[in-house]
């Protein structure tokens, strides 16, 4: 493709994303990978390239020095889903529609029974209406501007986390009384 990377802009770039690419930039250098995104104010590129063991490596191309891009190959339905979800949490992948209807009841649940008022909107929970927990309703999905409820609400999460992984752990036989 062009040698003035930089200036195609948002929707020419977005043919080339989920595609193995070809990048030339500089003299002699030359870079190929599974396009993931392009920056849209450096116009630089992010390069994902799939190792055997199931990881990946990620390339940066600065795109002031981008010369060329040539498509390689089309992504099929796998490879797609695979760049969509490679810089994803671990457990936000692997969680159905069920597992998290049953973790948002749980920690409904737990945060009733601590007399936190609580409401569903959505999928989301909303905690005495200044905190707000996203799916998949762990410490680190709490958003609020109140730093005081924020903290206080995450640590109770992390509490019910903590007790769940115990009981586990003491007596893996026995179902725990949780459902988070």
């Amino acid at each position: 493709m062009q040698c003035d990377w930089p200036l195609l802009g948002p929707l020419q770039w977005m043919r080339y994303v989920n595609k193995q690419v070809k990048v030339k930039a500089g003299k002699d250098e030359e870079r190929r990978g599974w396009l993931l995104t392009v920056d849209p104010v450096s116009a630089s590129l992010v390069l994902v390239d799939f190792k055997e063991d199931g990881g990946a490596s990620v390339q940066v191309v600065m795109g002031h020095a981008v010369e060329e891009v040539e498509v390689l190959q089309e992504a099929d339905e796998e490879t797609t889903q695979r760049l969509q979800s490679s810089f994803l949490p671990a457990k936000t992948r692997r969680l159905d529609p069920e597992e998290l209807r049953k973790k948002r009841a749980g920690v409904r649940s737990w945060l009733e029974k601590n007399r936190i008022p609580v409401e569903e909107e959505g999928d989301d929970l909303r905690v005495a209406g200044v905190l707000t927990i996203t799916p998949p309703y762990g410490p680190e999905d709490c958003c609020s501007s109140n730093q005081i409820i924020l903290d206080r609400i995450q640590k109770l999460i992390q509490s019910v986390f903590q007790i769940q992984t115990d009981h586990t752990e003491t007596d893996p036989d026995c179902p725990s009384t949780m459902e988070v």
